[in-house]
């Protein structure tokens, strides 16, 4: 006998378009209406409670509930397990069954993204979490040449971290970035390169670098290493002549309105190198998820959004996709023994296949050891006070496998996750991004 209902889901996930401009997006009531629909389905399932803290906390609240159900939650305890959630993603992607075309319609991490844009509206933010995500003011004042040492040292001392713990709410345990004034940004105009371009399938062999927040100010050394990658592979490289954060950061707050206004400078000017003829890429996996879905699915009807997902790639994917037709300089000089290599979440819900390890497999004598499991980080989770226990706990089985490999490297496509796990090593031992391991390869 046939039946139209199914357990589970057998079809390709689908995403609906964010609904954020209509005024029962922020409707609280009508929120908690879904949020109670949502976390009974999570409740009867519990597939999802090793991902992150958001399913151990829901889990908890019912469990310990007058009625062992949803029901017997109270509602402002919701907001507990909107606060644990990061928007990684892995739960959609990775573990739920009932997502779209699924009829119970179930998406988990958009649901926390309207309750976070609720919360935002309400006011219900900390001035911490507004200054962790505004990442171009920060950048641009902790990138001055002077208050850059300051605040270099500042981070690396025990008595200043447990200041900035009690006044700021920032974890005194909390690996925290440095700050360089000599921006990737600058330091690509030395690398800016002309070369014969070729075309290889559907790359045009000439790449625009976003340059992202945390490459440009914290690790310009790895955009470095990304431009004589490309460069060694004949590829054209160039950067936008203006750029923005890419808006995932205040995504995370919840601050929609701020998302739109770095929209509102980025797209014009990708689109604008798309039709000169560019594809786009960028190091950081969450801005390039940001401008391949989720401001694509906040402005679907916008031709030059759409326009800017197509011609975006990951690095190692665009790669890939140019040794698929030879491409790809397969010269290697160096082997990489055995690489730990951390597979980064908002790469991973890409759906572009494991293109780093694909890479990087290449390479004669390389053996690597792919973690896919959250590393807990998110930007800015990790770093906070009452979130940074949960994130240690999150990613300690990362750091484990890390620990068993006794590899020569380990790194991750997230330079942030990659200092996190470095965080629960405590060996000394530094991460590598898999494009800086690619260049010494080369040896170039």
């Amino acid at each position: 006998m046939s039946s139209t209902y199914r357990e589970g889901n057998l079809d390709a996930p689908t995403r609906h378009p964010l609904d954020w401009k209509n005024e029962d997006f922020y409707n609280e009531e009508s929120l908690m209406h879904e949020m109670e629909r949502v976390f009974d389905i999570c409740h009867g399932c519990r597939r999802c409670v090793s991902l992150c803290q958001s399913f151990p906390t829901l889990f908890d609240l019912v469990d310990e509930s007058s009625t062992l159900e949803v029901d017997g939650v109270a509602k402002k305890d919701y907001w507990q397990v909107v606060d644990h959630c990061y928007l990684c993603d892995l739960c959609y992607m990775t573990k739920c069954p009932y997502v779209p075309p699924h009829e119970w319609n179930l998406d988990f991490p958009h649901l926390m993204l309207r309750a976070k844009a609720v919360k935002y509206k309400k006011g219900d933010v900390m001035t911490r979490d507004k200054i962790l995500t505004s990442t171009d003011t920060v950048g641009n004042i902790a990138g001055i040449p002077v208050v850059a040492s300051v605040v270099n040292a500042v981070n690396k001392w025990q008595p200043t971290r447990k200041i900035l713990e009690a006044t700021l709410g920032v974890h005194a345990d909390a690996k925290l970035p440095e700050y360089h004034s000599n921006t990737l940004r600058k330091r690509a105009k030395k690398w800016q390169n002309k070369v014969t371009v070729e075309a290889a399938g559907e790359t045009t062999g000439k790449v625009v670098l976003f340059t992202t927040c945390y490459m440009n100010r914290n690790e310009p050394v790895i955009g470095e290493d990304f431009f004589a990658v490309f460069s060694h592979n004949g590829i054209e490289v160039t950067t936008p002549s203006v750029e923005r954060c890419c808006g995932m950061p205040k995504l995370e707050l919840g601050d929609l309105e701020s998302v739109q206004k770095a929209k509102e400078v980025n797209i014009p000017e990708l689109a604008r190198l798309v039709d000169a003829g560019y594809d786009l890429t960028a190091l950081i996996p969450s801005c390039v998820l940001m401008f391949k879905q989720e401001l694509p699915l906040m402005y679907p009807d916008e031709p030059d959004v759409q326009k800017v997902k197509n011609a975006f790639y990951d690095p190692f994917e665009y790669l890939m996709l140019r040794h698929k037709h030879g491409k790809l300089n397969t010269d290697f000089k160096t082997t990489l023994g055995k690489v730990s290599y951390h597979a980064a979440c908002h790469q991973r819900v890409q759906n572009i296949g494991p293109k780093t390890k694909e890479i990087l497999s290449l390479i004669s004598g390389t053996e690597v050891d792919t973690i896919e499991r959250c590393s807990g980080h998110d930007g800015t989770y990790a770093v906070k006070k009452e979130f940074h226990e949960a994130s240690m706990k999150i990613v300690k089985p990362v750091v484990k496998r890390v620990k068993d490999a006794e590899a020569d490297h380990f790194g991750s496509d997230c330079a942030m996750a990659a200092h996190h796990i470095e965080n629960g090593l405590k060996s000394g031992k530094q991460p590598e991004h898999p494009i800086s391991l690619l260049r010494k390869a080369y040896g170039i």
